[in-house]
């Protein structure tokens, strides 16, 4: 009996969506609850680019057990926010939260991925999940990714379509 209850345990860890390294890179991102980042695109795309020589700013809040908000400053354009969701039977999620300036969403709102592999305690990668793809369709191989240093002090912000590093942000704790 105590093997097949020490396989069951097993089996279900295996093929759970929800990893420990999940769980260790929310607790590591809630822990930066108050927390502000200032950074600079070091890679970005030539054309049309909203960011570009913008100063960029992170600002960890909101941390509660299930959710991280972190508004995301592009110069004075404060429309941005992170939303890092974590859910014990689906894992983490990574949500894109665009409002205009009266707080009505924009037509882009809300789009993101699911995190579908363990990561680390510091990075996860969120491919677009299916409602992104609907609404986006050129989104549909988008990769997010979300890193912390060791330190804590340092966060990177990546977006890759189609295997080619499309942003890359990188910011410093204040």
């Amino acid at each position: 009996m105590a093997l097949l209850i020490s396989f069951l345990f097993t089996f279900i860890l295996a093929f759970s969506p929800v990893s420990k390294e999940q769980n260790q890179f929310f607790n590591a991102l809630r822990a930066q609850d108050g927390k502000t980042y200032t950074g600079t695109a070091t890679v970005s795309p030539a054309r049309e680019n909203p960011i570009a020589g913008k100063e960029l700013k992170l600002f960890v809040s909101k941390a509660a057990n299930d959710s991280i908000r972190i508004a995301f400053w592009v110069g004075d354009d404060k429309s941005r926010t992170l939303i890092v969701k974590f859910n014990k039977q689906r894992g983490l999620s990574l949500q894109h939260d665009h409002r205009h300036e009266d707080g009505t969403p924009d037509a882009m709102a809300m789009y993101g991925g699911t995190a579908t592999e363990a990561g680390t305690a510091l990075a996860q990668s969120f491919p677009a999940d299916s409602y992104t793809s609907e609404l986006s369709p050129r989104n549909a191989t988008s990769i997010w990714a979300l890193k912390l240093s060791k330190d804590k002090k340092n966060f990177t912000y990546t977006l890759t379509s189609n295997d080619v590093l499309m942003y890359q942000l990188d910011f410093k704790m204040d």
